[in-house]
This record gives structure tokens, C-alpha cells and sequence, in this order.
């Protein structure tokens, strides 16, 4: 850390802990904590920014690239953006705005205020690059386009929600509607994109109609992998009387941490005292469970095994050591 960066975040730290406690001065410990807090906060904010960089150039790519010179729509607020586009020759970016502008307000009351503020940037930094950037036709092929057209399109919408906003607002409103109407996200994003769809094959035609559901799939579906990651990691927690012998299996054999919680038995007959167990918890990737139920087997066949999909990890040995 150079000494004008220092200054301005010892300076910073010193206005913030004024800021909570009222006071002036402040012990060494104190300062070091709200300086530790404020790059770490830098730090992510400047990883966001870029993810949503990235997102908005990429999105840019699959709709001037793609979509937009073959008149295909998408799902979404973008889907309903470019279908209008496509009836009013309106420019795309401005529709992005208003479409969008809803959903975001929306977002400001249900989620947070820097939730919209991310957003709303990003979507009119998405608005400047459709209108500027002058990106080349790639294709005329349909499939080609329904295909990477929304692949691209979903990198973009997966890394700017990586980077804490969005850039199609109708998650937004599945996520509230989600609440108010005791139904999945899932469910009421396809709820609206049936909607949208239909729409598109009353007003353009049938066949591109078909085209955008199948430039949705690969949309979501990269919007998956971007978010969730592309190595899957599973949870698996083991109820065996024979705890110790698998810890040793994780942990040496097959190289993993693991940890373990005290419990007791469930069943047993009334009367009788609950027979005390450890429980084991560790993560692998799902490469490695085939090689881990082989050797649970090994120790112990009546073993209580459950396995749960994690979506991403932060810390920990699995991501740092390879696989023996």
C-alpha cells in the first residue's frame, strides 16, 4: 500500500469510526480494523464494477451481434425491450430504460437502494454500448443465433449479477411476486416469458417464437453456470458408528478436511438413552463422489450418507489442494 492510498484510507477510517462513535481519537486496534474493513471493501467493489463491465460488453455482443439484425426477441425485460424494438423501431437502448425502470424501483423497495443504483448503471451503460458500439453481424444462421446469441446474452445478465445488480429487471418482480403469491422465482419467471413468447407469436410469427424460447434456454442455462459455477460442489454429511476410520479416509487418504459434529441417535425404544454419535461433514467436488461412496463402503456399508448440491465455496482446503 503506497503512502497517498494510505493516507486516504486511514483518513477515511477515521471519519467512519467518528461517524459511529462520536469521538476523535481512537486506539491503534480500532484504526487497523476500519482500515482492514474499508480495502476489503474496495477490493470487492472494484471485483463488482468489473463483473458488470464484463457483463454489459458481453450482453452488447449477443444483442447487436446476434439478435437484434435477425429480429429475434429473448425472454425477460430484454425480450419484451426487443419485441418492442422490433415493432416501433424504437432504439433499443432507450426501451431497455423504460422497460426496465419499473422493475428497478421495484428493487429499490424490495431489495436494497444499492441494488438499484448497480442496476439502473449498468443497464444505461448497457443502453450506450447497444446504441454506440458498432459490433459486426456474426451470422444469419437461426440456430446459430438462438444458440449464442443467448449465451452471450446470459454471460452478461450471470456476470452483472456477480457484480451485485442486474441488467434485465424482471427477476426483480418474479422475486417479489415469489413472496406475495407463495409461488417459486422459477415459476413466475416462466409465467412471464410465456407471456412474452406467445406475444412474439401473435405479433412476428411462430417460428421465431420457437427460435426465442430456445435463445432463452441458452440464456438461463449460461446464467446458471456463471452464477452457480461450473464445478459443482456437494456436501455430504455421514452418520457412521465407525466416524473416526472415514475422518482418517478424508482427511489422508483422499486429501480433504472435514468436520465433525456431536449428536445423538434419533430411534430408540422408550426408556432407553439415545446412543451418542459423531457426525461428518465435508465437500467434494462431483468428480471426486464416485472415489469417496467406494471408499465409505470400504469402512463401514450401512453408513448414513446424504448429499446436498452446494453452489459455490469460499476458504477451506478444496479449492487450494488437488485431488490425490
Amino acid at each position: 500500500m503506497n503512502i497517498v492510498s494510505q493516507f486516504l484510507y486511514i483518513k477515511r477510517a477515521k471519519d467512519r469510526l467518528k461517524a459511529k462513535t462520536g469521538q476523535t481519537e481512537f486506539s491503534k486496534r480500532e484504526l487497523v480494523g476500519e482500515v482492514r474493513a474499508l480495502q476489503v471493501e474496495f477490493a470487492h467493489a472494484v471485483k463488482e464494477v468489473l463483473f458488470i463491465i464484463i457483463g454489459v460488453f458481453s450482453a452488447g455482443f449477443g444483442l447487436n451481434g446476434f439478435l437484434l439484425p435477425n429480429q429475434f426477441i429473448d425472454g425477460g425485460a430484454t425480450g419484451i425491450s426487443l419485441l418492442l424494438q422490433v415493432i416501433s423501431n424504437f432504439s433499443l437502448g432507450i426501451l431497455l430504460l423504460i422497460v426496465n425502470l419499473p422493475f428497478l424501483i421495484l428493487g429499490a423497495k424490495t431489495i436494497s437502494k444499492k441494488f438499484a443504483i448497480k442496476s439502473i448503471l449498468a443497464i444505461m451503460a448497457l443502453a450506450i454500448v447497444v446504441h454506440f458500439v458498432p459490433y459486426p453481424t456474426i451470422t444469419d444462421d437461426k440456430l446459430l443465433i438462438a444458440v449464442f446469441g443467448g449465451f452471450f446474452l446470459g454471460l452478461g445478465i450471470g456476470m452483472a449479477m456477480r457484480g451485485g445488480g442486474v441488467i434485465d429487471g424482471t427477476e426483480v418482480l418474479a422475486i417479489y411476486l415469489s413472496r406475495k403469491l407463495h409461488l417459486t422465482v422459477g415459476d413466475v419467471l416462466l409465467i412471464i416469458n410465456i407471456i412474452i413468447f406467445s406475444v412474439g407469436a401473435y405479433l412476428l410469427s411462430v417460428e421465431t417464437a420457437l427460435y426465442a424460447i430456445l435463445t432463452y434456454l441458452a440464456a438461463a442455462k449460461t446464467v446458471d453456470f456463471v452464477v452457480d459455477g461450473v464445478e459443482e460442489y456437494i456436501g455430504v454429511t455421514i452418520v457412521s458408528g465407525k466416524s473416526e476410520e472415514i475422518r482418517i479416509m478424508l482427511t489422508e487418504k483422499m486429501g480433504r478436511a472435514c468436520t465433525i459434529y456431536q449428536g445423538r441417535r434419533g430411534y430408540s425404544k422408550y426408556g432407553e438413552e439415545r446412543i451418542a454419535t459423531e457426525i461428518i461433514y465435508t465437500v467434494v467436488t462431483r468428480l471426486e463422489l464416485a472415489r469417496l461412496s467406494t471408499e465409505i463402503d470400504k469402512i463401514d456399508k450401512k453408513a448414513f450418507v446424504v448429499m446436498d448440491i452446494v453452489k459455490d465455496i469460499k476458504g477451506g482446503m478444496i479449492k487450494k489442494k488437488p485431488l490425490k
